[in-house]
Formats: C-alpha cells, sequence, structure tokens
C-alpha cells in the first residue's frame, strides 16, 4: 500500500497511529519532531504525511511553511495531512498572520480522531493524489 510518514512528538500517538495504518498494510515511517521530519521525507520518500503542529524543536507550521520552499517542489503534490488538537480555524489564523498564506495542507483533523474516519480521510488523499476536492491546484500555493 502506501508509505505514509507519521510526524508527531507524542510516542503514544506514534504507536497508535502506526498499529492502525499498518492493520491497512500501509508501510508507517516515524519522526519525533518537525526537523527529523524533514529528514525522514527526504530518505524515504513517504505518499503522505500525518503532520502534527505542536511539537519541540521545529513545529508542524514551520514544517509547512518550509515545505512550500522551492527547494521541496518534489514533495508539493504529496497530500499532508494536519492532526492536531488544536482547532483548525486557530491554526489558520496563526499561520496567515506569521505567513501571509494560508497553511500548506490537503485536510486537517482535531484529535482525537476515530480510527475509521482517519482511515477514510488517508484514503480519500491518497487516491486523489493529494488534489484539494474543490481544485486541481495544490493548496500550498493559495
Amino acid at each position: 500500500m502506501a508509505r505514509i510518514l507519521i510526524v508527531d512528538d507524542d510516542p503514544d500517538i506514534r504507536l497508535a497511529l502506526g498499529s492502525i495504518l499498518r492493520s491497512r498494510s500501509h508501510e508507517v515511517i516515524e519522526a519525533r519532531d518537525g526537523q527529523e521530519g524533514l529528514v525522514k521525507l527526504r530518505e524515504e520518500k513517504p505518499d503522505l504525511m500525518l503532520l502534527d503542529l505542536l511539537m519541540p524543536k521545529m513545529d508542524g507550521f514551520a514544517v509547512a511553511k518550509e515545505l512550500q520552499n522551492s527547494q521541496w517542489k518534489e514533495y508539493h503534490s504529496m497530500p499532508v495531512l494536519i492532526m492536531s488538537s488544536v482547532r483548525e480555524e486557530a491554526s489558520q489564523r496563526r499561520y496567515e498572520l506569521e505567513t501571509g498564506r494560508r497553511l500548506g495542507a490537503n485536510d486537517y483533523v482535531e484529535k482525537p480522531i476515530e480510527p475509521f474516519a482517519l482511515l477514510e480521510r488517508i484514503n480519500k488523499l491518497l487516491s486523489k493524489g493529494g488534489k484539494d476536492a474543490e481544485a486541481n491546484e495544490d493548496p500550498r500555493d493559495r
């Protein structure tokens, strides 16, 4: 199936998500923070990234901003699903204030999420190749 990178500082979340994804035959790659996540992204070339926002060292906001740079162009079509305990509206506002752009993610879920609902969203992103439902543009280009 797909190679999925989980970037989350909580080992329990990584364990739970990894178990759910492996149960559907996905290959799971894990990172504890944004810095490690970017290294794993280059090394492992996943099909999808699950990204937490609040992490030490380099948070998910910084990862999203970094992925917009041209040096990451080959990953612009990779779907990014943000999973956070922060409400989506608050995250969007913070990111827009800091960068002047929309948060570059294809989907956003608030933790906790029911496993089957998460799998459904992941399958939808993988089947679309990471494109937004509304348009064929990369949401990070908005």
